[in-house]
Order: structure tokens, then sequence, then C-alpha cells
């Protein structure tokens, strides 16, 4: 890790960590990260704040640290701040007001996790699936042609080019993507986008009432505008990661051990960078 490290690159890194359910606990429970990942919900470059949203969203996943993510100072009133700053894209808006919704009911769960243990059950089966945000909603997408990290590349500048798009995570090994998109943005306006590299078609897979799954595919003549996303910058381009299992979310992922030491050097990065 470069000594010349910038608020992007370390909130990049940290949400690559964070997307590996290995990683979480330890982030949450070092000293700096969570601290770090706060200041940037206010930094001034809206790439870092929603990458940091990012982070925390992924954190959130571990019900283990809601407790503590919501009684980390600072973090309830930065998510607020985010969700009604006037210059926050819509996109970041939704995620940070999904992300204070998860926070905001921790302690409550364990009080209705009897009765609600069936949908707790099937909220934790799938990632970024709960339903406890109305404004949004999930697709899931099989992508033919998605088979190395040069086409998820591909795929991932096709989808931030989206008005709507809150956050999406590959699953490489069975080519799919899962996408969290806005209520009033239509899945095809997806597969149109995959359908625009020439290289890759994606179809869409439903449940069907016997519990199993269906493709089905976006029909050729079906194709809608898109609507492009100008207030969130593209992620800069990174190196891809050496790993052998490329089905984590979003981009590179590293081990638990990677990340430990990681951690640390973040932490430091962190603590030269800001006072608390």
């Amino acid at each position: 890790m470069s000594a010349e490290m910038d608020a992007l690159t370390v909130v990049n890194q940290l949400r690559d960590l964070a997307a590996d359910p290995l990683n979480r606990r330890a982030i949450v429970e070092d000293q700096g990260c969570l601290p770090g990942l706060i200041l940037f919900l206010d930094h001034p470059n809206p790439q870092v704040v929603y990458s940091a949203l990012l982070a925390v969203r992924y954190l959130a996943e571990c019900r283990a640290n809601r407790e503590k993510m919501k009684g980390e100072l600072g973090m309830m009133l930065s998510l607020q701040n985010v969700m009604q700053k006037s210059t926050s894209p819509g996109e970041t808006k939704l995620l940070a007001s999904e992300i204070y919704e998860i926070l905001q009911s921790a302690g409550k769960e364990e009080a209705e996790q009897a009765e609600a243990a069936a949908a707790s059950c099937q909220r934790k089966a799938h990632f970024f699936l709960g339903s406890n945000n109305k404004r949004a909603k999930t697709v899931v997408l099989h992508i033919d042609g998605l088979d190395d990290p040069t086409r998820r590349s591909l795929c991932e500048e096709a989808l931030l080019k989206i008005r709507g798009v809150i956050s999406f995570t590959f699953q490489m090994a069975v080519k799919r993507c899962v996408v969290r998109i806005r209520s009033d943005l239509k899945a095809e306006a997806l597969g149109t986008a995959i359908n625009s590299t020439k290289v890759m078609t994606a179809q869409q897979v439903v449940k069907t009432d016997d519990g199993g799954e269906r493709m089905v595919p976006f029909q050729e003549d079906s194709a809608v505008p898109v609507e492009e996303n100008t207030d969130i910058p593209d992620y800069l381009p990174e190196e891809e990661s050496p790993s052998q299992e490329p089905d984590k979310a979003v981009t590179r992922v590293g081990s638990i051990t990677d990340g430990m030491g990681w951690l640390s050097t973040a932490a430091n990065f962190l603590t030269r960078s800001f006072y608390w």
C-alpha cells in the first residue's frame, strides 16, 4: 500500500474489504476505521461519500455490527445530513436512508425475533434484499458473457451510468448480478444497459410459485430509454484482484489476513488525516 493514500483510495479499499463478510466484524471493532468512514460521509467529494455509504451498508449486513454502528459517535447524524443535504444525489440520499432505517431498527429486532423468525431467515438469504425501504427494489440478472474481470468492469460501468441504481453485487461463478434500484426504475433499463455493451446479454431471474427460479429474457424490441446518472462520478479504475474467488461484490476483496494488515495501515492514515 502506497504511503500517498488519499481519501478516495482509502474509502474504496474499505468498501472492498467490507464486501467480504469475513472482514465486517473486524472493521467495525477497529478503533479507527468506523470513525473514519463516518468522517468520509461529510467529505466534499460525492464519490467518496457514495463509496463510504456502500461500505457502511456492507457492514450493516452483519446483524452483530448494528448496535455498535448505531451508537458510534456521529453515525446517525452524518446519515441524516446526507439525506437532508440539497446537493446530495438522489441515489446517495436513498442509500443513506436505507442504512439509517436499518440501524434505527437495531435493538428492536431481538424483541421481534420470535415473531419474525421466518421473515428474518429470508432477509438473511440474499445480500441487499431487505424490504425495509419501499422506495427501492431488487432485480436479479443472469448475464451471458460475464466471464472475466474485464467483462465485469464493463458491466459495472454500464450499471453505474443508470440513474436509479443504488447498489449491486456480482456472483461471478453463476454469472449473476443482484441490483438494488429505485422502485420507479424498470428492470428493462438494466437489460438495455447490459446489452449495450455488445458482448453481454442479460435476463431477469424471477421466483416461481413453487420456490424455483426461471429466466425471463428482455425482449429485443422492449429496450427502454436509460436516464444516465450524471450526479455520481464513475469509480476510478482499480487494479484487478489476484483473488481466485471473483464472485465477491462490486470490486476486489482482500482475504481476512490481508485485510487485517491493511486495516492497520488505513487506521494509521486516518489518524494522521483527521483529529478525534
